[in-house]
């Protein structure tokens, strides 16, 4: 039996995400878009002491606990549909904000889908420490943005040492300088860096290293001023012959060419983030479409649900097309984490989900600015800000045409090569 309605679990934590939303989030969000890389410690503080209590609010879910006496009812694991709540209900808050939620970001996820044991307990418990702590990923570079077999930051061996060396620029790192930059109220981050260990082997020579805060020869070199998600630091971050253990790759220090713990294994981390980035975007779009109601009721305009189109009127019928945008792109997003719940192949579902939120968002802010006029276009009100915040749920982790070559390949089954 299918049910659309949330776990229990889930549902309990709706009044506590919103109240956090609404008090600690929306009640700052014109503040921070306006103080631009101003880290909200406040927000930040809170959520990592809510994450050690609770566990909650990590892209990297707690490990079922598995179940000793058989005759116990087993439950459906939900930790990726949890995620997927929280991201959404804190975008709705400020999407911005969420972005600075500490305890397991991108990098993380990145050690969880490609880490050895040693390292996932190395660099991931430290979640859990009296300090916050940030990650982030660094795979884009100046001329390697979508297409990953162009990634020119090199990881060369150097055996007499037991070490890489590494050496390359990255940039649109989200959250890079808090991960890297000493903070006394944070503890010691760490990023993971996407690297090629043979350029001639194009994607099968790509891996991802975990560089921790205070190596020599990382720095942070700029930060980014951005049309939206000001609050959330997008750094460029360059590498001088970094040195990290030799056991800090992920996956084989080898070039295999169907390595599962090579490219493929790392890019495994899209396959669970791609819907949690899906939902941040439509918690955006929400904020938008609650704000045109909440306006419009104010003016005593009905939206009159169950009658015919053409006995709508066309802010009825803008309203309603809203609407079923939104809940649409919602349950690719719920089916997506569903199935990475429950440990089935999502590359596909991931993807479309990334795809429809990207698109829907930005549809749904754009025609709420377009709805409430000077109200939208003004910034007396939050409305101008969530649409130029929603842009970027098309653009970051996978551009919506690349998700979309994803999800072609997957259905036509060809390979990169064959379709790009």
């Amino acid at each position: 039996m299918i049910e659309f309605e949330a776990p229990k679990p889930i549902a309990n934590q709706a009044f506590v995400l919103k109240t956090v939303a609404e008090e600690m989030m929306r009640s700052k969000s014109r503040y921070f878009d306006e103080h631009e890389h101003e880290i909200p410690y406040d927000y930040i503080e809170f959520m990592h002491t809510v994450k050690r209590a609770t566990g909650a609010g990590s892209l990297v879910p707690k490990e079922e606990k598995k179940e000793e006496d058989p005759n116990k009812p087993k439950h459906a694991p939900i930790g990726y549909q949890m995620l997927a709540s929280i991201a959404e209900m804190l975008a709705w808050g400020d999407v911005g904000m969420y972005l600075c939620t500490p305890g397991g970001l991108l990098g993380a996820a990145a050690v969880q889908a490609a880490g050895t044991p040693e390292q996932r307990q190395k660099f991931l418990s430290r979640f859990v420490g009296d300090k916050p702590v940030f990650d982030a990923m660094c795979m884009t570079e100046a001329g390697a943005g979508s297409d990953t077999s162009a990634i020119r930051t090199t990881a060369v061996l150097d055996k007499d040492k037991n070490e890489w060396a590494l050496n390359g620029e990255k940039i649109f790192v989200t959250a890079g300088d808090k991960s890297l930059t000493p903070n006394e109220k944070f503890d010691k981050g760490f990023i993971v860096v996407w690297a090629t260990i043979d350029p001639k082997a194009g994607r099968a020579g790509m891996r991802a290293f975990v560089v921790e805060a205070g190596t020599p020869g990382v720095r942070v070199e700029k930060l980014e001023h951005k049309l939206g998600i000001r609050c959330s630091d997008t750094a460029t971050i360059v590498l001088q012959d970094a040195r990290v253990p030799f056991d800090s790759i992920l996956g084989s220090p080898t070039v295999e060419t169907d390595s599962a713990k090579g490219f493929k294994g790392a890019m495994a981390t899209f396959d669970a983030t791609r819907p949690l980035v899906a939902a941040g975007g439509i918690g955006v779009a929400r904020a938008a479409l609650d704000f045109v109601k909440e306006k419009l009721a104010e003016s005593g305009v009905e939206i009159r649900y169950g009658l015919p189109r053409q006995k709508m009127t066309n802010i009825e019928r803008e309203v309603i097309d809203m609407e079923i945008m939104l809940r649409s792109a919602w349950l690719l997003i719920i089916k997506a984490v569903w199935m990475a719940d429950n440990k089935k192949s999502n590359a596909l579902e991931a993807s479309m989900s990334k795809v429809k939120a990207g698109d829907v968002g930005t549809r749904i802010t754009q025609k709420a600015v377009e709805l409430m006029g000077p109200l939208g276009y003004s910034r007396d009100f939050l409305l101008e800000k969530w649409f130029r915040d929603a842009k970027i749920t098309d653009i970051y982790e996978g551009t919506g045409q690349i998700n979309r070559l994803v999800v072609a390949r997957q259905i036509l089954d060809y390979h990169s090569a064959e379709l790009r």
